[in-house]
């Protein structure tokens, strides 16, 4: 594939969101950002979502975590939609990789970043948060919680936890290492 193809690619590509100041966003509640941008998608029906995975970012010490939206479109490309970043929304999955990962040789390997690529159909229909993570000990919010009420289903108020972990055993999705990530949605090896 020659360099310009993916740049042609992108140009002709139609984002799956509106842009990034019109999705819904809540400082500090990634996960619930992306949770709202594949219902979103499911209600615009512009893209299958089949094509749409909720991306948790971690590792295995469960230090931080992130969490973006992964395109993976019929057209051949990938994108990454993340509300956190100065990167263009969308953008190019291997340009995202690139800049925001960089390499993973230099990080000691319990802190190396781990990816759980979940499918948006399961990710609307499994996750759940009653927001308490995001509470000190006193009870007193660490950032304001959204305005719309908890993201819950039938089966849980709080799982969060299952979608943070990096133990392939638990939860929903399949997690990667960083080198697996890339070769199983980019285009280009690092």
């Amino acid at each position: 594939m020659d360099g310009d193809a993916p740049i042609a690619a992108a140009a002709q590509y139609q984002p799956a969101s509106p842009p990034r100041d019109a999705c819904v966003y809540n400082s500090c509640y990634c996960e619930e950002n992306i949770w709202k941008l594949c219902e979103y998608i499911k209600n615009h029906d512009q893209y299958p979502l089949e094509e749409c995975y909720a991306v948790f970012i971690s590792n295995e010490r469960k230090m931080d975590y992130h969490v973006v939206l992964l395109h993976v479109s019929s057209g051949g490309q990938s994108f990454i939609y993340d509300l956190d970043t100065v990167l263009p929304f969308p953008c190019l999955f291997d340009a995202y990789v690139e800049d925001a990962f960089r390499s993973d040789e230099d990080i000691h390997p319990q802190f190396r970043r781990k990816f759980r690529v979940i499918r948006a159909d399961s990710y609307l229909k499994n996750f759940a948060s009653d927001r308490s993570h995001m509470k000190d000990s006193s009870g007193n919010w660490r950032e304001p919680p959204p305005s719309y009420p908890c993201i819950q289903t039938g089966d849980s108020k709080m799982n969060l936890n299952d979608f943070i972990s990096m133990d392939p055993k638990v939860g929903w999705g399949a997690v990667y290492s960083l080198s697996e990530f890339v070769h199983r949605f980019g285009s280009q090896s690092y």
